[in-house]
């Protein structure tokens, strides 16, 4: 018979049993953070209608999307989560209480050119509020403190969260007499980081911007400082534009609110030159850079937008939301060495060794050990007393516990610390005890450590 030689496509991440155990770390520490918030989970399906995911895409999008017909069904992989959302929304706003605070963990699917951490299909981790023909203001700072709390619950210290508001820049533009333009200018802005000044000033003159409009296109945007700082040079062009001075209010409200929710200033800034490439922004926008490797990009974006459900139902329905692509942020913090290589990776607190025929007496106990919370494996293997420790010392596993004639007519176990070695005779319940005390302490453990400067 031939064999097939075992291969996974390229673009789609598998990983070893250590590097699975970070990434479901990463992903409960989201999932915690979320719904302390008061987020409630949500799953939609990861095939839809192509009818459906397509209602607000071509372009880009339609090339992307893996597309595929069952049937006379045309049919597609969902390419992100907020598409879904907004079909999910329309089809059961009779039954959701408003605002809808959600929050989705899953894989979606794009077919374009694989490359080093840009995957095929990947985890996105998104939080949208949505509100019933109007949403407060104070739901657009507090999408920026989850995201400062969902990464410090990671490990991840030495970020910053990029906030700006398209309603300024919109006015902005229409006091340069380029208003419809804007979406245009907006996205070309948006390269800044990656071409640099000149060349956006080379294609707003290409796109038809005046010398002199792009100048001060260009001013305006390299407008930087302490926050404070920032939004004081913006009241100089207040009283000129109505939507830029709503703008101006909507970003001060949102700097006040970030500190009462206990986001340090070193972690956000104002940053004029944030405006998100999507046209269907419309307010506060965000954009997160790790400090050290500002040339990752973004690892976490979103903003405001106030026709979510548009394509689907005739109801104004504004929300707020962000997105982290874990699957990247997890191969560039793997790549720069961030990982937690202390954090306790096996899977189980403690593995128990009968050293008798009979069995019964090691099940008994690592029945005691789940039912308090421990995971707990039996070795039942028939192999050396060697081959045990080193299946043990593999893995990681924290704890072994031998049960033997000695300890099983005493009454004891013998515990044995992997760590430190040490080694003792203990009640069952102490022994339960102990070792949940050591679990206790070893969950405090984050999956990112990052490297002392």
């Amino acid at each position: 018979m031939d064999r097939i030689k075992p291969r996974t496509l390229s673009g789609f991440m598998e990983l070893l049993p250590a590097p699975q155990m970070q990434f479901e770390r990463m992903l409960e520490s989201l999932r915690t953070t979320y719904s302390l918030y008061g987020f409630t989970p949500l799953d939609t399906p990861v095939i839809e209608s192509a009818e459906i995911l397509l209602a607000k895409g071509g372009g880009e999008t339609e090339k992307q999307i893996y597309r595929f017909t069952k049937g006379d069904s045309d049919l597609a992989l969902r390419f992100d989560l907020t598409v879904p959302l907004a079909k999910y929304v329309a089809l059961n706003y009779g039954h959701l209480t408003f605002p809808f605070r959600r929050y989705q963990i899953g894989k979606v699917y794009r077919g374009e050119r694989a490359q080093r951490g840009r995957f095929r299909e990947f985890y996105q981790c998104d939080i949208d509020v949505i509100g019933d023909g109007k949403l407060d203001i104070s739901n657009e700072a507090e999408i920026p403190s989850i995201i400062y709390n969902a990464f410090r619950s990671m490990g991840l210290e030495r970020f910053k969260i990029r906030v700006n508001n398209r309603k300024i820049l919109t006015g902005f533009y229409d006091m340069q007499g380029l208003g419809d333009q804007s979406a245009d200018i907006m996205r070309t802005v948006d390269k800044l980081d990656k071409i640099g000044p000149d060349k956006v000033r080379d294609l707003l003159i290409e796109s038809g911007v005046s010398r002199e409009a792009a100048g001060e296109i260009l001013k305006f945007i390299a407008i930087t400082g302490s926050n404070q700082e920032v939004l004081t040079a913006l009241e100089g062009y207040r009283g000129r534009n109505e939507t830029f001075d709503q703008g101006v209010d909507e970003l001060a409200t949102v700097v006040k609110y970030l500190a009462a929710f206990g986001v340090p200033e070193e972690n956000f800034a104002v940053d004029l030159t944030i405006a998100r490439g999507l046209d269907y922004y419309t307010g506060t926008v965000y954009e997160t850079v790790m400090l050290d490797h500002p040339e990752i990009g973004s690892i976490c974006s979103g903003g405001r937008y106030d026709n979510l459900a548009g394509y689907y139902i005739d109801k104004p329905l504004p929300g707020v939301g962000i997105s982290i692509g874990l699957t990247r942020l997890f191969y560039v913090l793997g790549e720069q060495g961030y990982f937690n290589e202390d954090m306790v990776t096996a899977p189980t607190d403690v593995l128990v060794l009968p050293m008798t025929d009979d069995l019964a007496p090691a099940i008994s106990f690592a029945t005691l050990l789940r039912t308090s919370g421990v995971r707990a494996q039996v070795y039942g293997e028939q192999k050396k007393f060697k081959a045990k420790m080193s299946y043990a010392d593999k893995l990681k596993i924290p704890y072994v516990v031998f049960l033997g004639e000695d300890e099983i007519s005493q009454g004891v176990v013998k515990v044995k610390d992997m760590t430190t070695g040490d080694q003792q005779a203990l009640s069952p319940e102490e022994a339960v005890a102990l070792i949940r005390a050591s679990k206790e302490k070893l969950a405090q453990q984050k999956p990112i450590q990052e490297k002392q400067a």
